[in-house]
């Protein structure tokens, strides 16, 4: 058995413990058929945001037995990465994880959650998007995108990883550097304010278009990096902590609205749970994965941060994106949590 099965058990175990004898009693009877319910996502298997849709689907079925099929789709088997949005809207999906990135797209006034060095940790992460201000964010994608998110998790803090050694100080050391970023306008943006020649490419083409040179880096937090083994096919990280990511787990308000509330509820309590252990396990390994890059012959550079940071957001508050920012919305972001 592995060790994320083993952490998987324990603290779901540990939650049932407290969540059902309340779940028991608004367990409804069991019905003829099973409702089936689909979740698509890009990550690895053994990652732990692939790992909490476990969490997700075993609370859920034994919260309300009988009464659900969770069907987990890993590695972006189901549909491609960036297409799950528009699928939960027209009815093929009924979940996924979706990103800032997505959501921009849609709702461009919102593109300020894709700006780099904007959520400062975990923390801050979690106060912005459980107040005021994700309310309102939640409601918008809501109404504007049919999806109904359910909880945010902790992606981790990217990092560059880069195919060769290069002496990285600055963004302009990047320049000219063909780094992977998804497919997106904003995360496009995002390669070029780090001073990088982005490349759009699907995540799972990325090990292979390392390995080959089609490419000559990509961004990820440390723990996607291990479960991918890009170690195997790059040789240096470069710490920029560019971006404190997150990942919604949403539900489509088409399948949503023909939960009950006792079984929406279940739902909700399911996706913080897992969502607390992707973020618990998370940040345990970022403490100590650089150790293990290390044995693995990589190089772990630390650059001007500061100088990064200074850069990046300049770029951003002269961009296009910035002028659709709704007025006082940086200010309550940063405010958020203290």
């Amino acid at each position: 058995m592995n060790f994320s099965k083993l952490c998987r058990r324990g603290l779901l175990g540990a939650a049932l413990a407290l969540a059902f004898a309340p779940a028991a009693m608004i367990a409804e009877p069991a019905a003829a058929e099973k409702m089936t319910v689909r979740i698509s996502s890009p990550a690895v298997p053994g990652d732990w945001h692939a790992e909490q849709l476990y969490i997700f689907k075993e609370y859920v079925e034994r919260a309300l037995p009988d009464q659900f099929d969770i069907q987990v789709f890993l590695n972006a088997t189901l549909f491609k990465q960036g297409t799950e949005p528009a699928q939960m809207m027209r009815g093929n999906l009924d979940m996924a994880m979706i990103s800032a990135q997505d959501i921009a797209k849609q709702l461009p006034q919102y593109s300020i959650f894709t700006a780099g060095y904007l959520i400062r940790d975990p923390e801050h992460q979690k106060a912005v998007f459980y107040g005021d201000v994700g309310k309102e964010y939640f409601k918008a994608v809501s109404d504007k995108m049919g999806a109904h998110i359910l909880a945010v998790g902790y992606l981790g803090t990217r990092q560059l990883n880069l195919r060769d050694e290069r002496d990285v100080k600055v963004p302009a050391d990047l320049k000219g550097v063909k780094l992977r970023m998804p497919g997106s306008k904003a995360w496009q943006f995002l390669g070029s304010a780090l001073g990088a020649a982005p490349t759009p490419l699907a995540f799972n083409e990325v090990y292979l278009s390392l390995k080959t040179g089609t490419i000559d880096g990509q961004d990820n937090p440390l723990p996607t990096n291990q479960k991918a083994k890009f170690y195997e096919v790059t040789k240096q990280i470069v710490m920029t902590g560019h971006l404190v990511d997150g990942v919604f787990l949403s539900i489509a308000n088409k399948t949503w609205d023909k939960l009950n509330a006792e079984q929406q509820q279940v739902f909700t309590d399911a996706a913080r749970l897992a969502a607390e252990f992707n973020n618990k396990n998370r940040l345990r390994d970022e403490a100590g994965l650089v150790e293990f890059f290390k044995s693995k012959g990589m190089t772990i550079s630390e650059p001007d941060r500061d100088a990064f940071r200074t850069h990046v957001q300049k770029m951003y508050l002269e961009s296009e994106f910035s002028k659709t920012w709704p007025e006082g919305l940086l200010d309550r972001i940063n405010k958020a949590g203290m």
